[in-house]
């Protein structure tokens, strides 16, 4: 696959100034001064990675921006880096709710948090080397990276009375992952050698343009399609290894989980790794993929109609949102590409901010639970109308970001098959049930508990926090080519990959 060089390296900017930061912080004794860093560090981290955005031609598919220097010279790895039209607005959404963690979390931690400051800039950094990595060994490295920011994250400031269980519960979940996707990274790497009628080590490759134009040999190729799905879809989370989420959504931070339901690395895994290295493959099992997206579709939704917490709802909605975009990905077409691109932008937006919704509910109120709430309309006016906007958002209606990406997800998976296309159109029927039912419960109605009453609204920090994916949400919403338009050509190009496969 053809790349473009950068003539800066922006990208290796965007990785390493959180990471500078987070550094920074750890010698900086005074919090106030710390608080004031790491908030200067985020703004201008969102700055460079809108550059990254201006500075892309939506027009090539191709890798652009590219970095490429020498690591482990003697096993071919290479520090290589780039984005293209499906990854490139990543890098932007996950400054963006970074920079809402850090500001959701600016009085609500008094235990170290200096050191907390520092793990949400080391995870930013880790995180943009996710999305801009195209050595699957540089990949593998950030992405082993990202646990144990969460794991103190969740363990050190999580609001529940297991949150070292729930800490401990994600990285084991996350460790079993990355076991099957370090077995398959070898596994392409040797086949690359061995195809070349090179030896071991010096014709190794892990580069990810190169491995693409070395497809795998058949059966070679299904061996690594069930483990790159199996370690990715730990992390999405598919069924049935999504009990982690509910757990740490439950058990810690509203920010944090506001981070693990926004960054779906998993599902970008499958998208980036998984179905472009093994094509025939995933065409072969693509009716597999399928199923498995339908069933964590309708199982999310059936279990989140059930939830009388807010925090576990939500927990349950990001999964079946997951099922849907592999739904998406699994329809094989241009819709159901751009839809799944779509929504995963969406869900840094949505997702995010309705989990830091409930953090303010749960910081004044003390709980998320509907039994607990009741009326919250009348006294927080300004929630409530933030919150109404995301649920609208969350369930797809016209003039908001989800509308575009739901419909592009069903029309795609229709033209799969009507079956599938069915399992869509009944996920978002579901979708709009829970999440109007627990607004009817929670907002409206008598107020029944007196700290109801009492509660205080948005703060000024706090409203202007969620003006940004308000605006965001409304502009994707009614201009949603502003993000069609820079995901067309390399979608086209992942598509046509797939298509020479079907035989």
């Amino acid at each position: 696959m053809a790349m473009t060089e950068a003539d800066f390296p922006l990208l290796s900017l965007v990785i390493l100034l959180p990471l500078l930061g987070a550094i920074a912080i750890g010698f900086i004794h005074d919090l106030r001064r710390a608080k004031r860093v790491a908030l200067a560090v985020a703004v201008i981290e969102l700055i460079a990675t809108l550059l990254v955005v201006y500075l892309f031609t939506p027009a090539s598919g191709e890798f652009q921006l590219v970095e490429k220097y020498a690591w482990i010279p003697i096993l071919n790895i290479e520090y290589l880096v780039g984005v293209d039209g499906i990854s490139v607005l990543f890098l932007p959404m996950s400054a963006l709710v970074t920079l809402m963690a850090i500001v959701a979390s600016w009085n609500s931690i008094q235990h170290i948090p200096r050191f907390h400051l520092s793990l949400l800039l080391a995870l930013e950094g880790v995180t943009m080397g996710v999305f801009s990595a195209l050595d699957i060994v540089l990949f593998f490295l950030f992405w082993e990276l990202t646990l144990p920011p969460f794991f103190f994250l969740i363990g050190l400031w999580g609001i529940g009375s297991h949150r070292r269980g729930a800490a401990m519960k994600y990285t084991l979940f996350m460790l079993f992952g990355g076991v099957p996707l370090l077995l398959a990274i070898v596994m392409l790497a040797v086949n690359h050698a061995t195809e070349l009628g090179g030896g071991i080590p010096q014709d190794l490759s892990f580069s990810l343009p190169i491995l693409l134009q070395h497809p795998l040999p058949g059966d070679l190729q299904v061996v690594v399609f069930f483990l790159l799905l199996l370690g990715f879809g730990v992390k999405a989370p598919l069924f049935p290894f999504h009990t982690w989420l509910p757990t740490a959504a439950m058990e810690g931070p509203a920010h944090i989980t506001a981070l693990l339901t926004g960054l779906k690395l998993g599902v970008y895994g499958i998208l980036r790794f998984t179905i472009p290295l093994t094509p025939s493959a995933s065409v072969e099992f693509s009716w597999m993929l399928s199923i498995l997206g339908a069933v964590t579709l309708i199982y999310g939704a059936l279990i989140a109609l059930q939830q009388t917490n807010l925090r576990s709802l939500l927990a349950y909605a990001s999964i079946s949102h997951v099922g849907l975009v592999i739904v998406g990905i699994a329809s094989l077409n241009m819709q159901g590409i751009q839809g799944a691109v779509f929504q995963l932008i969406n869900f840094t937006v949505v997702a995010s901010s309705m989990m830091l919704l409930a953090g303010f509910i749960q910081h004044r109120l003390g709980s998320t639970e509907v039994i607990h709430l009741g009326g919250l309309a009348k006294v927080m006016p300004r929630l409530a109308a933030f919150y109404f906007l995301f649920t609208l958002a969350s369930i797809g209606v016209p003039g908001t970001n989800g509308f575009p990406a739901e419909l592009l997800l069903i029309i795609g998976a229709l033209k799969a098959h009507p079956s599938l296309g069915v399992a869509a159109l009944a996920g978002a029927i579901l979708g709009a049930a829970y999440m109007l039912s627990f607004a009817r419960r929670a907002f409206f109605g008598p107020i029944v508990h007196g700290d109801v009453s009492q509660t205080q609204d948005l703060r000024p920090r706090e409203l202007i926090l969620l003006c940004a994916p308000a605006l965001l949400i409304l502009v994707f919403g009614f201009f949603p080519n502003s993000v069609l338009h820079i995901s067309q050509s390399a979608s086209e190009a992942w598509l046509n990959r797939l298509l020479s496969f079907v035989p």
